[in-house]
């Protein structure tokens, strides 16, 4: 396995990113992947973002000392994947309600959380989980919403970690649920 840098995404003129964090962010990754490939997902890049560290590794991240957060940055196009579509996968995608965990993955660097890029961003991540928590996760959201800070793409072998990997870990916490509509 290297641990050389991994090359940053170059986004088209006119896209826009988007960074979340769910726990693991090989899962993360691969189920945003699947849902959007071809329907505005330009790209998607796990890494790490919201810590105190400069250029962490994934050894270091995994330690829980470093502040930062397994995390997952996409750029899309806008006029065919809107900002608010992708924060409610992200609501359906994992559990939101356990601060600091996805299932059996313990420590600040797999909690939940939205780090939003500009003042529009923040409006709609405070929205979306102002709804999403009372009408489907009943006053049990933890999820943080915080300004993006640094972002640090992952070391090259964690890219695509799944699609190379197959039997690779999978959080068991990531799967999509069945939630209606949000109501306004």
């Amino acid at each position: 396995m290297s641990s050389a840098p991994a090359q940053p995404m170059t986004p088209p003129p006119g896209a826009q990113t988007a960074t979340v964090a769910a726990g693991c962010f090989w899962g993360v990754e691969h189920m945003y992947r699947r849902e959007y490939k071809g329907k505005g997902l330009y790209d998607a890049r796990v890494g790490y973002i919201g810590g105190d560290t400069e250029n962490p590794g994934y050894r270091a991240v995994c330690s829980g000392r470093t502040g930062h957060a397994e995390a997952l940055q996409i750029s899309y196009d806008p006029t065919q994947l809107s900002y608010r579509t992708l924060l409610e996968f992200f609501y359906k995608m994992h559990d939101p309600t356990t601060p600091n965990r996805q299932g059996p993955d313990v420590g600040t660097q797999y909690r939940s959380a939205i780090f939003y890029h500009d003042a529009e961003q923040e409006k709609i991540a405070r929205d979306v989980t102002q709804k999403v928590d009372q009408q489907w996760w009943k006053g049990g959201v933890a999820t943080e919403i915080l300004q993006a800070g640094r972002w640090w793409d992952a070391e090259e072998y964690h890219q695509l970690y799944l699609d190379h990997n197959p039997g690779g870990y999978e959080c068991p916490s990531h799967f999509l649920r069945k939630f209606p509509d949000l109501r306004d």
